[in-house]
């Protein structure tokens, strides 16, 4: 029973990863910590294998449909990499807390700006150039380095960051989200690999209901009308800006 339990966990984090451009780590770490007890050192390594697992299954649809920008995430990319290195190594001389604070207030400014705006004209997807990327390039690599700090994915800070920053529309930002957010996530868990918190037992139900879900995802992502996108969207930022909060302020409460 707990064996089908991880696997539908993990479709809807995969369903929900590939729609989005969020990875589905923000609700499955608390789903494995709260629901399955999972120890969070062992939770995270997993969440990590299902990112990679769901930028895998989601990104070869995008590419195919040429939702995915490759060139703007490879750039991108660069500067999340170049975040996360500088993120670990200056994690032991800032107080998580205070960035996780920092972090929750703004993914809660952001919700609450997707669900206040109205829908307008949806863009087509060929029909658009980035801009602004010295924005975008300086946000991926603040995006990396609370990856590094925080232990969450880049997803809900880069889809924003390139939606309203670099004026790239909203399904181009998820799929090109899907495709960074794999990368950043194979570099992160090969140092749980080596400590050993990779549970091959809790990571390989998890990985196959991923996958579904990502292939499930990746289909229903071009039909999904971008207001919906954006309302489920702002609803996974209400998530990540309360786990945050509540780490920040458990940091800074006096014990």
């Amino acid at each position: 029973m707990t064996l089908l339990f991880l696997i539908a966990a993990g479709v809807l984090s995969g369903t929900l990863g590939a729609l989005l451009g969020v990875g589905g780590g923000v609700i499955l770490v608390p789903t494995l910590v709260l629901g399955f007890q999972v120890p969070l050192e062992d939770a995270v390594p997993a969440s990590l294998m299902c990112v990679v697992a769901s930028s895998c299954g989601a990104s070869a649809s995008y590419l195919e449909r040429r939702l995915s920008d490759v060139r703007l995430g490879l750039t991108l990319e660069l500067a999340t990499v170049t975040g996360a290195i500088v993120g670990g190594l200056v994690a032991t001389l800032v107080a998580p807390a205070w960035v996780a604070l920092v972090f929750g207030l703004f993914a809660l400014y952001v919700s609450a700006q997707m669900l206040l705006a109205r829908g307008g004209r949806e863009q087509r997807l060929e029909d658009y150039t980035p801009t602004n990327y010295p924005l975008g390039i300086s946000g991926s690599f603040v995006a990396g380095s609370l990856s590094a700090l925080l232990g969450v994915g880049g997803g809900p800070l880069k889809v924003p960051l390139m939606t309203y920053g670099m004026r790239v529309p909203f399904k181009v930002a998820s799929a090109t989200s899907n495709l960074m957010i794999g990368v950043t996530g194979a570099a992160s868990v090969a140092a749980y690999a080596w400590r050993g918190h990779v549970k091959l037992a809790l990571v390989a139900p998890l990985v196959v209901g991923v996958l579904a879900g990502a292939s499930v995802g990746s289909r229903l992502m071009p039909r999904v009308p971008t207001g919906v996108l954006r309302r489920l969207f702002a609803g996974v930022l209400l998530m990540v800006a309360a786990q945050m909060l509540w780490k920040g302020a458990e940091g800074l409460w006096p014990k």
